[in-house]
């Protein structure tokens, strides 16, 4: 049997879906490391993490931030499901620069290892948001293509 040459990517939050895109590799932040998916995959539902989700298609790459959830892969269709996501695009860096200095100063502050634990966290969420916007110059939007 021949493998499948694409994938099809969904995105779907709270407030709104993105449009459906055609791929070749779609790279996922998962709770407990990366995961890569080509055509073919065997079906998977997995828990995300905060971080980069690279939607590949061809020589185009578009980044994505994408804050938790869960994703299931079925028949060549990776469908996420998360509470935020925004296109490396849509990120505005001085937004997210203010956010990391508000939790490293609030991680000074913080009472107790969890307080801090958490302020950790939203660091690491606001220097993935900076890297994911340094791509986009580099990004291509996938989304606006109709396959």
């Amino acid at each position: 049997m021949a493998t499948p040459r694409e994938l099809t990517c969904v995105v779907v939050t709270p407030e709104k879906a993105l449009p459906e895109v055609k791929a070749d590799f779609v790279a996922l932040p998962m709770y407990d490391g990366e995961l890569g998916i080509l055509p073919g995959r065997a079906p998977l539902i997995g828990r995300l993490g905060f971080g980069e989700m690279r939607i590949r298609r061809g020589t185009l790459t578009q980044y994505l931030y994408v804050d938790g959830g869960f994703v299931q892969i079925r028949a060549n269709t990776v469908t996420v499901l998360t509470a935020r996501v925004q296109k490396a695009e849509d990120i505005k860096p001085e937004v997210a620069q203010a956010a990391l200095e508000k939790a490293r100063v609030a991680q000074g502050k913080a009472a107790g290892a969890e307080a801090q634990e958490a302020q950790l966290r939203e660091q690491q969420k606001a220097r993935t948001q900076l890297r994911v916007a340094s791509h986009r110059t580099s990004s291509s939007s996938l989304g606006e293509q109709k396959t």
